[in-house]
């Protein structure tokens, strides 16, 4: 009999996931995701991308504002789950949840544990320069993703990708790793592997302020806050009395001796920046209140505000 499973996730990430056990013809009795969230200038309520996947596959669609509600638990346990996936569902799930499937309820999370447990595992491994992270198949438990491990794998991060680039390449490894594990949930689950708690790190959800540019760090450490915001916190900085978005760079092989922040030169190609005994090169970036453009067309436009000698800083006043 194939086993029944409930799936709880609710970004795209996620529904990748899902979308590998459908396809893969898996029995999805059931999908939760969290309630449909307001977005948009008409702040209409749109559905996670799991819910309309779940929806398009007619899939019962569950969306409890929390599951340490005994309601809630009720409704899980009369589906009789063999087994709950968990892909960045973004609810607690409550030791009483946690014991409603007989194989318990296993969680794909996007680092090689027990680095970076916590809520923003891509991020933190982009900005820490870390040359490699993966996905990790756990057992949960109780913890904040302390639960024994299933399976990993590893996916290098190179000087090339940025966070939508790692968390593509993390999800197509996640969904491997998670098909790989359900063809062999006995044996891995007798086989698991217990995390060392000493060498937990904590992936902490992002503030906006450690977008903010500090043009005193060195050119590598700004690249990869630059890469790192890519689609969802891009990094910034202020020129003159503007908030400038710096979408694109990466640091060139070479110092300054330039004050740090100050423009060495700009041309068609790129604006270079001094830091930190380094240089960046910024090839696109965005004006307040405009689309991502090219360095050659801010400078047709703005050419006097980013001419060599002026100076980018930590705020408008600055």
């Amino acid at each position: 009999m194939p086993l029944k499973i409930v799936f709880a996730g609710t970004p795209s990430f996620a529904a990748e996931h899902l979308h590998a056990l459908i396809e893969a013809k898996h029995n999805i009795i059931a999908v939760y995701s969290q309630p449909d969230r307001r977005a948009g200038r008409g702040k209409k309520l749109l559905a996670s991308p799991v819910k309309q996947l779940a929806l398009e596959h007619d899939i019962p669609v569950y969306q409890p504002q929390s599951l340490k509600d005994e309601t809630e638990q009720e409704t899980l346990a009369a589906l009789q789950p063999d087994l709950m996936i968990v892909v960045a569902y973004g609810l607690i799930l409550p030791q009483a949840v946690l014991d409603i499937p007989r194989l318990g309820c296993i969680n794909v999370h996007a680092s090689i544990l027990p680095r970076w447990r916590g809520a923003a595992p891509i991020e933190r491994a982009l900005l820490a320069g870390d040359e490699y992270t993966g996905v990790t198949i756990m057992q949960m438990d109780r913890g904040l993703d302390t639960g024994d491990m299933l399976y990993k794998a590893q996916v290098p991060i190179t000087q090339e990708l940025d966070r939508q680039m790692l968390e593509e390449a993390l999800a197509k490894s996640g969904r491997e790793a998670l098909l790989h594990t359900l063809a062999h949930i006995e044996e891995l689950k007798a086989q698991a592997e217990k995390q060392d708690d000493s060498l937990s790190t904590y992936a902490a959800k992002l503030d906006k302020r450690e977008a903010l540019i500090d043009w005193n760090s060195d050119a590598q450490s700004i690249d990869r806050i630059v890469r790192c915001g890519i689609g969802r916190t891009p990094a910034y900085t202020y020129i003159d009395e503007d908030r400038v978005r710096i979408i694109e760079a990466k640091p060139v092989g070479e110092r300054s001796h330039q004050a740090n922040g100050v423009i060495i030169s700009a041309d068609k190609n790129s604006i270079r920046i001094a830091c930190q005994d380094s240089v960046l090169q910024v090839t696109k970036l965005q004006m307040p209140g405009k689309n991502p453009v090219t360095a050659a067309e801010v400078l047709n436009a703005r050419r006097e505000q980013f001419a060599p000698g002026k100076r980018f800083t930590n705020g408008p006043d600055q």
